[in-house]
């Protein structure tokens, strides 16, 4: 249904007279139950620009969201921009299955050029245009190389909401009403910089896990049986902002290697320069037998594809499939983000920013003690709110307190600053900024963040 309310003009600029709040009630009058930022993020997006939005009411935010990560070059880059108009007046069809044309093939040249060796053993599959889609696929096709059917997994994990997807998703909560779900998926615990899962923390919690994980995969009485696939994001995002241990993540690709085992890495929200390296994983200097990438790669458009080893791609044509998987407009607008991404060396210019913002959030966090931990790489932070008014656990932790952190989150919102929430409990809040964002708006990033922290009713502690 449409409305008056509403008109395009001369320059197609929307002109609004609604506020928010008569928006978000016909949204809720339109749409399912099943939507979740409108609740947190009340707002009707006018207008956006590089990391900055604006309502229907003229209300400016400092986006720190992006999309969750797919906006690398922010809100309508103006060279994202021009390459829509360019396949818009070329005559290049915008559906073509998965036919090739001139631009594909200059995608797919491209972004193979960026995997690990420059990608001359790997091959692409595009699925359909979800990084839960890639996922499938990749499952799917670790169990038909292999012909086994168990796959390992990790608390704490996000890889989807489809159904083998959430299979190896670690939060409960939306498979509570899901009878049947995909069967043999092992989880194990994932390090964890700040809540070691074992209790015991540091370099020896570290070792602990790592030796847990190879003697599961090489004992006989394990119970559990060797599985086609090791799946991991190398950074987990909604799971809290948790970055793999360099010696944990060299240490499972040693043996799925030496196992027969698939190693599938989520790079859905890691990857493209996220976390100051183009991929996660090559932190570790490893190299996956799946890579799945979607968010960043379809330079904010719908598009999710797996990086394959050649040696592993045991598909039959056909066998997995999507309507949707020659989407050609975010094939020019991920080529131009990906390009803008190499040459211009934003992973770099990334990775000193993020160390540069942690050292002030860890500032913020000796004058104000509800930040228990500040975590990430490259501009892909964790902040997690604690209680430390209560006691500590025997690591010298505080309790999580994820309703201050849903509190923060509004004050934020309140203050002109938009921020996801992850982790146990939404305990974390979480930056995924445009990776563009300049050192003056991180600034301004931190000063509505202390301003929030105010709102809410915290008093900072005087530090010496």
């Amino acid at each position: 249904m449409m409305t008056d309310k509403v008109r395009i003009d001369s320059l197609g600029v929307n002109s609004f007279n609604e506020n928010n709040e008569t928006y978000l009630a016909r949204q809720a009058e339109y749409e399912s139950n099943v939507r979740s930022y409108p609740r947190k993020l009340p707002l009707a997006i006018a207008k956006a620009s590089g990391v900055w939005i604006t309502d229907v009411e003229n209300n400016q935010y400092l986006d720190c969201l992006a999309g969750a990560g797919t906006l690398a070059l922010g809100h309508n880059h103006p060279d994202v921009l021009q390459s829509i108009q360019n396949v818009i007046t070329s005559g290049l069809p915008l559906h073509t299955l998965d036919l090739t044309t001139p631009l594909k093939d200059q995608f797919s040249a491209y972004l193979l050029s960026l995997l690990p060796g420059q990608g001359k053993e790997y091959c692409l599959q595009f699925t359909g245009p979800s990084g839960a889609d890639a996922v499938e696929a990749a499952l799917k096709l670790a169990k038909k190389y292999t012909g086994r059917s168990g796959v390992i997994s990790f608390s704490g994990g996000y890889h989807g909401m489809t159904h083998g997807a959430l299979a190896v998703t670690g939060n409960l909560s939306p498979k509570e009403a899901v009878n049947g779900m995909m069967p043999e998926v092992q989880f194990m615990p994932y390090p964890h910089l700040y809540r070691c899962p074992l209790g015991i923390g540091g370099e020896a919690g570290v070792k602990a896990l790592t030796y847990y994980f190879e003697n599961l995969i090489n004992d006989v009485e394990s119970g559990v049986r060797k599985p086609a696939a090791v799946i991991l994001e190398a950074v987990q995002g909604e799971g809290g902002v948790n970055p793999a241990p360099v010696e944990w993540l060299q240490r499972i690709r040693q043996v799925t290697q030496e196992h027969g085992i698939l190693l599938i890495i989520d790079e859905v929200q890691a990857g493209f320069a996220r976390t100051g390296k183009l991929f996660a994983f090559e932190h570790a200097g490893i190299e996956p037998d799946i890579i799945v990438m979607s968010k960043a790669v379809g330079g904010g458009l719908p598009l999710a594809v797996l990086g394959i080893k050649k040696q592993f791609d045991a598909w039959e044509p056909g066998h997995h499939t999507g309507t949707f998987r020659g989407n050609q407009l975010a094939m020019a607008t991920g080529l131009t983000t990906l390009k803008h991404l190499k040459e211009h060396r934003i992973a770099d210019k990334v990775a000193t920013q993020g160390e540069w913002l942690k050292a002030k959030l860890s500032g913020l966090q000796k004058r104000y003690p509800v930040i228990g931990h500040v975590r990430g790489l490259g501009l892909m932070i964790g902040i997690e709110i604690v209680k430390p008014g209560e006691a500590q656990d025997h690591m010298g932790c505080y309790p999580a307190d994820g309703q201050l952190s849903a509190l923060l989150q509004k004050k934020c919102f309140e203050a002109g600053l938009i921020l996801e929430r992850g982790g146990r409990g939404g305990c974390v809040l979480r930056l995924l900024p445009s990776l563009l964002i300049t050192n003056d708006e991180l600034r301004i990033f931190l000063e509505k963040f202390e301003q929030a922290l105010l709102a809410a009713g915290i008093k900072p502690v005087d530090v010496e």
